[in-house]
């Protein structure tokens, strides 16, 4: 296994529609494994491919408390079937905009169909934090990040600090 380096927004990548993959096979399970690697050491709860540069639609997820209980979520072709009319609010936040969280009002509970690890078709219906992070890491197989959720005032504000963090981040020190 090995960490990747989390792509950072702004960037188009983040902005494009992730592929459907046609099979499972030891390099989709590698992947998924150093997503997870990259997940915890971020630390994160959950984590989409294209946010590592990669283009599939692989998720992984992790919303256990006790870091000693790790509860890993591999999705491979997650789709949402269904979504509860009810809502709930959750504060969201984004390994690909550090350090910024915003309440986003989501569907309270969703129905998935996936493809799990061993290449089996699966199902879920999740609520709470399990649902918001289903339905938070889907958007970004889609191009959508949790801030087009927000006011076109308060994205562009977070957009324009972004910019700013990643031009300070790229200078070189000599």
């Amino acid at each position: 296994m090995s960490k990747k380096k989390i792509i950072i927004e702004p960037d188009p990548i983040l902005r494009q529609k992730s592929i459907y993959l046609e099979k499972v096979d030891d390099e989709i399970r590698c992947l998924l494994d150093d997503m997870l690697e990259t997940m915890y050491s971020a630390p994160g709860i959950g984590l989409a491919a294209v946010q590592i540069g990669i283009l599939k639609r692989l998720v992984v997820i992790d919303v256990s408390k006790e870091k000693d209980k790790k509860n890993p979520l591999l999705l491979i072709n997650p789709e949402i079937i269904s979504k509860s009319k009810s809502t709930s609010i959750h504060e969201e936040g984004c390994l690909s905009l550090p350090g910024y969280f915003a309440e986003i009002e989501r569907p309270a509970e969703c129905y998935v169909k996936y493809i799990g690890y061993n290449g089996k078709k699966k199902e879920i219906k999740a609520s709470g934090l399990l649902s918001t992070c289903i339905q938070h890491e889907i958007d970004h197989l889609d191009g959508v990040l949790f801030i087009d959720y927000l006011s076109k005032l308060k994205r562009d504000m977070i957009l324009k600090k972004l910019v700013k963090q990643k031009k300070e981040l790229n200078k070189i020190v000599l």
